[in-house]
């Protein structure tokens, strides 16, 4: 089995990692210290350098996860600062930004930085196309999820293990899995 430290103080992002990792047989452990973010338009660089230095700290190879919703209408924000927007604004306030909208396009997009230390460390992305909703729907899921919409039903509305295999974070943890087999054939 492997073993990695995912460095988020999200424990919801933890608990979802945590889950779709250990059905293929790697063991997550959480380190809520953090790392400095960098203030960039792009979540690749935010997540390269946090995995880099996260791992030089740690002296253990680690992943971080930097994830963000994109709105068509606003040029791609919040992205790299949802979680910003998030804290301060919140779900509500967004849908008020939006109520004269008429094109809702929106996108989630996770980048999982991986790195062990002293080597350059490696991104995987996912991205899952959708729309803002015209409401908050659902209970599940954390952050945007009750109003990013995806095939006519919202993230919130999604039962765990459904939003577990379509969400923006599956699609970015399957590709890193993949160099992981990869990796594994190898040695």
């Amino acid at each position: 089995m492997h073993k990695i430290v995912f460095v988020t103080g999200n424990q919801d992002k933890f608990v979802e990692v945590r889950d779709i990792l250990k059905t293929c047989g790697v063991e997550v452990i959480q380190d809520k210290n953090g790392y400095p973010e960098l203030q960039e338009d792009e979540l690749e660089p935010i997540a390269a350098y946090g995995a880099q230095h996260a791992a030089n700290k740690l002296n253990m190879p680690v992943m971080v996860d930097d994830s963000g919703i994109f709105l068509k209408v606003l040029n791609g924000f919040p992205g790299p600062y949802s979680r910003f927007v998030e804290n301060r604004l919140g779900n509500l306030k967004v849908l008020k930004l939006m109520e004269t909208e008429e094109d809702r396009t929106a996108y989630f997009k996770t980048v999982i930085g991986y790195c062990e230390p002293g080597k350059e460390p490696l991104v995987f992305s996912g991205v899952v196309k959708g729309k803002i909703a015209h409401e908050e729907r659902g209970i599940g899921g954390f952050g945007y999820d009750p109003i990013f919409e995806y095939q006519g039903i919202t993230f919130g509305e999604l039962r765990y293990e459904e939003k577990n295999k379509v969400s923006h974070r599956r699609m970015a943890i399957d590709k890193f899995l993949k160099w992981v087999i990869n990796i594994d054939k190898k040695t």
